[in-house]
């Protein structure tokens, strides 16, 4: 059985005659490979859903057996973007935060892991409701529906001295979550929090629950490396 890569969808679905935007594969899952899928699988007679399972797979790739990575397309699109630094690279990561039509302000100014989830959520999940003023970072405690254990992609909310965090699980030791967040070191990383500040555990209502679990690692690097794998 072959994995399939976002990009490998993409190309499926460009010679099937569906546009994913003007960047064409580039391995985003975002609004415009999002909307191509809906297109194919209504005119297969699917759905039209936006969720590449079983069904989608065997008619963009036929007579093959494949499955696509288990990478939450939120978590792939906010991961794409792992390295940017607010003040580093304050532009390219000012114009992904306002991607999705609004974003708080300057990152290098004012605090933007709430932006950075809105922001990846907005781009691959256009349906779902997000949190009222999604910037505050507790606010995201009621997004969802809520998970019993994190899997991967899921939002945990964090409360900290200040105020509170938000990022997206990415594994976990005995002490900390691995999180995919941004605000984090100034940059989109991945980067330890520890689970006594956790106050919530969410998953976003318009994609099935997810059929896996916690993911044990060791450390940050661990997390990043696993990731493709899970």
């Amino acid at each position: 059985m072959s994995t399939k890569s976002i990009k490998d969808i993409q190309n499926a679905l460009i010679a099937a005659g569906y546009d994913v935007g003007v960047h064409g594969a580039d391995g985003d899952f975002g609004r415009d490979t999002i909307g191509a899928v809906k297109a194919f699988q209504r005119a297969k007679g699917l759905d039209g859903s936006g969720v590449v399972g079983a069904k989608t797979l065997a008619l963009l790739f036929p007579g093959e057996q494949a499955r696509v990575d288990s990478i939450p397309p939120w978590y792939a699109n906010l991961m794409a973007k792992r390295g940017l630094h607010e003040n580093l690279d304050n532009k390219e990561l000012t114009d992904y935060l306002k991607s999705d039509g609004q974003a708080l302000g300057d990152p290098s100014k004012l605090p933007w892991c709430g932006d950075a989830v809105q922001t990846a959520i907005a781009l691959t999940l256009p349906d779902e409701i997000l949190p009222s003023n999604p910037y505050w970072a507790l606010n995201w405690v009621k997004f969802g529906v809520a998970l019993s254990e994190p899997s991967l992609g899921a939002v945990l909310v964090f409360q900290r001295p200040g105020g509170g965090h938000v990022g997206f699980y990415a594994g976990e030791n005995a002490k900390n979550y691995f999180v995919l967040g941004g605000n984090q070191k100034n940059s989109i990383s991945i980067a330890p929090v520890a689970k006594a500040q956790c106050k919530g555990i969410r998953w976003p209502r318009t994609v099935p629950l997810p059929r896996s679990g916690k993911i044990e690692v060791t450390s940050a690097q661990e997390a990043l490396d696993n990731h493709a794998m899970v």
